[in-house]
């Protein structure tokens, strides 16, 4: 059995929406380069292609009215009528506009996701990474947040019906994962987490804590809210405190966790402040967990990240690291200002529209203290307390 394996397709770089759009698939490239930069770069062996996704798989998540009009406007030039409809689908809104060749993009994406799942449940691997994945947002009948298919949903409703293994969900973008939440809303087989900045400030404006499930399903929902300008210390304090209750609880047989690292001080579009330290411990947090509950089944999806320079390439090569066992992190965790490789920093510096950091994580001593530190971790740590209240 293998360790960990890394899915890739080169659709996965055409998941492209308009030019200056925030979500830009260049961060692929950039974490790929960074890895093969460092030496970490998966081995030939440890790379999985995919092929398309059966469409069985789509449906089981979303409509067919929807995937028939993701398919019409995917054209190079899509019928005037099926424009008109767009709306209705949310595929011509600003954040998630419809483009040529979305379907054959967003279907490998979630084939991916499926595929690592697969990979997983039949042992054929113990780890399964799939940077493109984890686009948490879209909804069953329609595109939302940069989401046009939810392959996180979908891979978890695939492991449901193949194996009808307990799956505990983990979310820790900065957005709440509203997707796969309502897509497992009364499931009580499915446990989903979400750790996020709070919805009064954020898209989508959901993720409270009084948001639990329904049904049967009523107490397997965990929503973690946290305040803007929450720092390592909180973030990490808070994650781990929930993930320990939940995981008691949820006696998962494998996680997927969703690896957005939107919740970085230097992203543009959310108001927390943590630093490269919470990219190198959630994962180390998640594979440990993953080893202890669940015979070390672990899936990890990408998600948002909107700095694409300066903090995604870092993030999603520490998660790989991590997932495979790659001895550099000893370096790291000995040196937590070890350089960055010499070679990525030459090639991407001049191309970066920003100076690109100089070590493998962040010096925080040189960051501005955040103000009302001592409130906003008082406020986090209530969410806690009321979170895990009515886990069953």
């Amino acid at each position: 059995m293998k360790d960990a394996v890394y899915l890739f397709h080169p659709h996965f770089l055409n998941y492209k929406f308009d030019q200056d759009h925030p979500f830009d698939q260049h961060r692929i490239t950039l974490t790929r380069d960074l890895l093969r930069a460092a030496n970490a770069f998966p081995s030939d062996s440890e790379i999985v292609s995919v092929d398309q996704l059966d469409e069985e798989w789509l449906q089981a998540v979303h409509v067919p009215e929807y995937i028939e009009s993701v398919k019409a406007l995917s054209a190079a030039h899509p019928l005037g009528a099926k424009i008109h409809q767009a709306q209705k689908y949310g595929l011509n809104t600003e954040d998630t506009p419809f483009f040529p060749g979305m379907h054959q993009s967003a279907q490998m994406i979630a084939a991916a996701s499926v595929e690592a799942a697969k990979l997983v449940m039949d042992g054929k691997t113990r780890h399964a990474i799939n940077l493109a994945g984890g686009l948490h947002h879209a909804m069953p009948q329609r595109g939302s947040g940069f989401c046009v298919y939810n392959d996180a949903s979908i891979a978890i409703s695939f492991i449901r019906k193949q194996y009808g293994a307990k799956v505990l969900y983990v979310d820790t973008d900065a957005h709440h994962g509203d997707g796969v939440e309502m897509s497992f809303y009364s499931d009580p087989e499915v446990y989903t987490y979400s750790i996020h900045e709070t919805g009064k400030y954020l898209f989508p404006g959901t993720g409270q804590i009084e948001q639990r499930g329904e049904g049967e399903g009523f107490g397997c929902t965990i929503n973690l809210p946290m305040e803007p300008y929450t720092e390592d210390d909180s973030w990490l304090e808070s994650f781990k405190n929930v993930l320990e209750d939940v995981l008691q609880k949820a006696k998962p047989d494998i996680i997927i966790s969703q690896h957005g690292c939107d919740a970085h001080a230097l992203d543009p579009l959310s108001h927390l402040h943590c630093s490269m330290r919470i990219y190198r411990e959630m994962p180390r947090i998640l594979h440990e967990a993953a080893h202890h509950y669940c015979d070390g089944r672990w899936v990890a999806l990408g998600g948002g990240g909107y700095d694409i320079w300066r903090v995604v390439p870092r993030a999603w090569s520490l998660l790989w690291m991590e997932m495979s066992g790659h001895p550099l992190l000893q370096q790291i965790d000995a040196d937590p200002f070890l350089r960055l490789p010499e070679a990525w920093l030459d090639r991407w510096s001049p191309q970066s529209p920003e100076e690109l950091p100089q070590t493998w994580l962040d010096d925080i001593s040189e960051w501005t203290p955040m103000p009302r530190r001592a409130e906003i971790e008082a406020a986090n740590r209530r969410s806690v307390e009321l979170a895990s209240m009515y886990l069953r």
